[in-house]
């Protein structure tokens, strides 16, 4: 019940105290121990000789492994002081869909980060996730899974408060026209009465098959990087027993969007205020499946602000945002997470491990086969008469 601008003014003091005083102490390596770290300071609304004084309650502000999440910043090209600007320097913006989990979501004024508050288990379970997810971004920095930046607990009143800081996936000044949440599941995924009622409803999968019966294409270099990040991303999740997860698809149509433009007579003040492009690097969903080989090539992907261009079945130019979401809320499978190991050394074939995997393989089958498709190759004329030929040497 604390007041919601009380939390985001605790967010801000705590945020802005623990990246400035790990700022003060050298560059090294991650250690094992840093995923366990938990750093604890009290904010007395009087002020200390630490903290300043503010017009909020006494607080108690916990950041978890602080020099572990330095490292994932640094890695997706964050700076201190970029992160402390987009999240300190102006009021967070609530958002007011809260998701099914009923957790509150902020942005913050730059659209870079997402607040997003946590369940208990949840942030444990993250807690466990870090060594993996450090081997994995070593590895692999082109994934579409959540980008974790921070992850911190504010004791206010006798409550936890735990809030985990990602990368906003739908930068606000892009006009999305219809927004879908993928598991390649059919059973049941219908979005219910009373999401279709709000103003931006997030749709499922039967609804998608609906609706976009022939897929979204791609170009074939674009899908084949997609799918391959897909299928990576999935084996990092099923190696932690995850399930559960989804595909957020989120779809600007370019040339209904000109229409709507044109239609509001040309005042559009879309254009006036849209800010910078993001400037994470790896904070774009064509960034999260191409890295930064085509970054700046060309003028033409400044204006699509990260998308990954697409059409549709009519041919309209499409930009898709798209990420995994919703990875944490697997925490019942901690346990099982302690016991594959043992399973994976000893008898790989328990059906703990099998499950996961069934996840994962129907999940890719259904984005690869189903959601996404590459747009299919003009046949050259050359190879029509070849073929013709072919026909009556076979007869």
């Amino acid at each position: 019940q604390t007041t919601s601008s009380a939390l985001k003014g605790a967010i801000q003091l705590g945020i802005t105290h623990t990246v400035g005083s790990l700022s003060t102490k050298p560059e090294r390596d991650v250690l094992m121990q840093d995923f366990y770290v938990v750093e604890s300071i009290f904010f007395p609304s009087e002020g200390s000789n630490l903290t300043p004084a503010h017009h909020y309650n006494d607080f108690r502000f916990k950041t978890y492994a602080p020099v572990a999440f330095r490292y994932f910043r640094e890695l997706f090209g964050i700076r201190p002081d970029d992160y402390l600007y987009s999240l300190c320097s102006e009021p967070l913006i609530e958002l007011s869909n809260s998701g099914a989990s009923g957790s509150l979501f902020y942005v913050s004024s730059d659209d870079e980060f997402i607040i997003k508050t946590v369940q208990h288990k949840e942030a444990e379970f993250l807690q466990k996730l870090l060594p993996g997810y450090y081997m994995n971004l070593n590895q692999n920095p082109r994934t579409l899974l959540p980008k974790f930046y921070g992850l911190y607990c504010v004791q206010a009143g006798g409550k936890n408060i735990r809030i985990v800081v990602m990368n906003n996936l739908l930068p606000r000044s892009v006009k999305m026209h219809l927004k879908y949440d993928l598991k390649g599941s059919t059973y049941k995924r219908r979005a219910s009465q009373k999401e279709r009622e709000k103003v931006f409803p997030t749709y499922k999968d039967l609804d998608f098959m609906q609706d976009i019966p022939d897929g979204l294409f791609l170009d074939s270099d674009m899908y084949n990087a997609l799918c391959k990040t897909l299928q990576r991303d999935c084996l990092v999740l099923q190696s932690f027993k995850i399930m559960d997860y989804s595909l957020l698809v989120a779809i600007h149509n370019i040339d209904l969007a000109q229409r709507e433009h044109a239609m509001a007579d040309g005042t559009s003040q879309t254009d006036t205020r849209r800010p910078a492009a993001q400037k994470a690097l790896y904070s774009t969903a064509m960034e999260s499946i191409q890295g930064e080989a085509r970054r700046g090539g060309t003028i033409e992907t400044d204006d699509q602000m990260g998308g990954i261009p697409a059409r549709n079945a009519r041919g309209e130019r499409l930009l898709l945002y798209i990420g995994i979401i919703d990875v944490l809320q697997s925490y019942r499978f901690v346990k099982k997470l302690e016991h594959s190991w043992k399973a994976l050394v000893h008898d790989g074939d328990t059906v703990s491990v099998h499950r996961p995997s069934f996840y994962a393989e129907r999940f890719q089958q259904f984005m690869c086969n189903t959601a996404f498709k590459k747009i299919p190759l003009k046949p050259s004329p050359s190879k029509k008469s070849r073929s013709g030929m072919a026909v009556p040497r076979r007869s």
